[in-house]
């Protein structure tokens, strides 16, 4: 059994195209994402009050900085669009990117965009302002998906669709910003190209990727730090 495990560590792990490890089956990561936005949503409806805690005012954040990511999982309960459209968007393009980053990559990806997103609501929005929604974590997603599809027409075709229904989407839904979308998309850019314009054929691909990935992390989050006491100040 020592022979066949020790024979089994020297066996070179396959990798996706860009430097994860590579799993065959369905795209774990986006299901779990999906499943969870569902089952909020759910407690939403049946715990009264429960939206409340979560949605992110940037006023409340600086005290209360969970809101930062427990707003990305929670919806608008006067529309059922606003989850079905997020959710449609994130099974696109998790089932485009997922296979291809791995799900390490793609789990950094989509946090760093939600996050990236309250930033943004953050600096830009008013302090008492109230946003819930996956849009922010979306939009990095889509400008992920531009990043490494930029060559191919069909994904770039499935983009514009989703662009168009969060256009839309945007003036139908109440809590949905510009300012989150702005940061999310900035942020997938930054994190996406942080895994895609490293060359294969670099032998230390995959530590260069996390010690981006990591560095990113490391100044988006001081960046929120920043911003949450730059509103504390403001409305102290």
């Amino acid at each position: 059994m020592e022979c066949v495990a020790e024979a089994n560590r020297r066996i070179p792990q396959q990798k996706t195209e860009f430097g994860g490890r590579l799993r065959a089956g369905a795209p774990v990561v986006t299901y779990i994402v999906i499943a969870l936005n569902v089952f909020v949503y759910l407690l939403q409806w049946i715990i009264p009050g429960f939206t409340n805690s979560l949605v992110l005012a940037p006023a409340i954040a600086a005290y209360e900085p969970w809101r930062l990511i427990t707003s990305a999982f929670a919806h608008s309960m006067g529309s059922f669009l606003h989850l079905a459209m997020n959710m449609y968007g994130i099974y696109i393009f998790g089932t485009l990117l997922e296979p291809r980053l791995g799900r390490l990559r793609f789990a950094w990806l989509y946090l760093l965009s939600a996050i990236g997103g309250s930033l943004g609501i953050l600096l830009l929005s008013e302090p008492l302002s109230a946003t819930l929604g996956a849009s922010g974590a979306l939009a990095g997603l889509f400008l992920a998906t531009f990043v490494v599809f930029r060559s191919n027409k069909q994904a770039l075709r499935q983009m514009g669709i989703i662009l168009v229904l969060n256009i839309v989407l945007g003036f139908v839904v109440s809590g949905i910003s510009w300012q989150g979308h702005l940061g999310g998309a900035i942020t997938g850019i930054i994190a996406s190209a942080s895994i895609v314009m490293i060359p294969r054929s670099n032998p230390q691909r995959s530590r260069i990727q996390l010690v981006l990935l990591t560095a990113l992390s490391v100044i988006l989050l001081t960046a929120v730090y920043l911003a949450m006491q730059s509103v504390k100040y403001s409305v102290g």
